[in-house]
C-alpha cells in the first residue's frame, strides 16, 4: 500500500477494528477521540506503520498512551446495541472486571481479535491475555449465573 490511496484503504478497514475495540476498552464516547488520535498518529508515520506485521494493535497502543483515561469506561446500554439477544446483565458484570480481563475479553471475543493482536495492543504476552480471557469468563459466568454443566 502506497501513497493516500493505500492509506484509505488502511482506514477503511483499520477504523472500524480500531473503533469497536475503543468502545470496550474507553467507552462510546471516547472510543471515536482515541480511534482519530490512532489515525492521525499513522499517517504522520504511515511508512512505519504499512511495514508492521499488526498496525492495528500497534495503533490501539499508540492512542492508549496519547489519549486520557476515565475511571470507568460507560460502555453501550444492551439497548443501543440494537442486539436483543444480549443478556440485560452483561454490560454492568463486565464493568465489574478488573482493566486487564475487561480489555482481554472485549478484544477476544467482543471484537474477535486473535490473542497474538491482543496481546500486542494490551502489551503483554498471548498467554496473558488466555490467562485474562479465562478468568474474565469465569467471572462473567458466576456473576450472570450461568451453568456450563448443560
Amino acid at each position: 500500500m502506497d501513497g493516500d490511496d493505500g492509506f484509505e484503504v488502511f482506514v477503511a478497514a483499520a477504523e472500524p477494528r480500531l473503533r469497536r475495540a475503543f468502545v470496550g476498552a474507553r467507552g462510546i464516547d471516547e472510543a471515536a477521540d482515541a480511534t482519530a488520535e490512532a489515525l492521525a498518529w499513522a499517517w504522520e508515520h504511515w511508512s512505519e506503520v504499512q511495514a508492521m506485521d499488526n498496525p492495528v494493535g500497534y495503533l490501539y497502543r499508540v492512542a492508549q498512551s496519547r489519549t486520557r483515561r476515565r475511571r470507568v469506561p460507560p460502555l453501550p446500554t444492551v439497548e443501543s446495541l440494537g442486539v436483543p439477544e444480549v443478556e440485560p446483565m452483561l454490560v454492568p458484570a463486565l464493568l465489574e472486571l478488573p482493566d486487564q480481563q475487561r480489555t482481554a475479553v472485549w478484544l477476544v471475543h467482543g471484537c474477535h481479535w486473535r490473542q497474538t493482536e491482543a496481546a500486542e495492543a494490551m502489551g503483554i504476552s498471548p498467554s496473558a491475555v488466555s490467562t485474562h480471557v479465562h478468568r474474565a469468563l469465569t467471572a462473567l459466568r458466576a456473576r450472570l449465573e450461568v451453568d456450563t454443566r448443560a
